[in-house]
């Protein structure tokens, strides 16, 4: 096995989740709510938000799906609201919003700049939307360092299917095995195994413990500051 390529996970991986997602997750919330703190707090707690522990769980829907997804999940909650409607608007508060709430786990760049001194070809792939991706990676100097950037809507797929790993081995010309993919927790590393990667590398930086991720993952690192050693 020769890796030739990486393929991140954004939010917990490159971002910290926690610091990053969770101020716009209560304030989509209470905006789908129409200022019903009680009612978005409930829309919170049914896509994943556990408020006693103040963390978000693993493997739910505000973890791992995508933003379409979790609004079709409040939807549920909100027998009035449109589809179509309440996606723009939440979509919008992610990417006005998302690109100020960023909180990356290390220098995102020095960190691309070395991997890419390596002759690694390096690729994102978020169940945000690729704009949203765009945005919230925009103010960390790396955007020009990532030869590939795959939001739910890009047309490859949601996780945990194989089609965001599929397009950027297309992309790159590299087949599956050449992949490193590298995320915070199961659905990541199940695109991992459902596209054959090479190595599937779950991080700790996300919502998602250890012997979780150790379920499908090669390896569990603290964060991707160890990946270099790892390789």
């Amino acid at each position: 096995m020769t890796i030739k390529a990486i393929l991140f996970d954004k939010d917990g991986t490159l971002l910290d989740y926690e610091q990053s997602w969770m101020p716009l997750n209560k304030k989509a919330a209470l905006m789908a709510a129409e200022g019903d703190q009680e009612l978005a707090s409930q829309l919170l707690s049914a896509t994943g938000y556990d408020a006693e522990q103040g963390r978000v769980l693993p493997g739910s829907m505000l973890a791992a799906s995508s933003n379409g997804e979790i609004v079709a999940k409040w939807c549920e909650f909100l027998p009035n609201a449109d589809y179509d409607v309440l996606i723009r608007k939440v979509e919008a508060i992610f990417q006005e919003d998302g690109e100020t709430a960023a909180v990356p786990v290390t220098d995102l760049s020095a960190l691309f700049v070395r991997l890419k001194e390596r002759g690694l070809k390096l690729g994102v792939a978020t169940s945000d939307s690729e704009q949203g991706a765009r945005g919230s990676l925009s103010r960390f100097d790396c955007i020009d360092k990532l030869d590939f950037i795959a939001g739910y809507d890009s047309g490859h797929g949601l996780k945990p299917t194989a089609g965001m790993v599929l397009g950027f081995c297309k992309a790159m010309e590299l087949g599956p095995e050449n992949v490193v993919v590298v995320g915070d927790n199961l659905h990541d590393m199940e695109m991992g195994v459902n596209a054959k990667a090479g190595l599937k590398v779950g991080v700790l930086t996300g919502t998602t413990g250890r012997e979780e991720l150790s379920k499908l993952a090669d390896h569990v690192v603290t964060s991707i500051e160890e990946l270099e050693s790892l390789l």
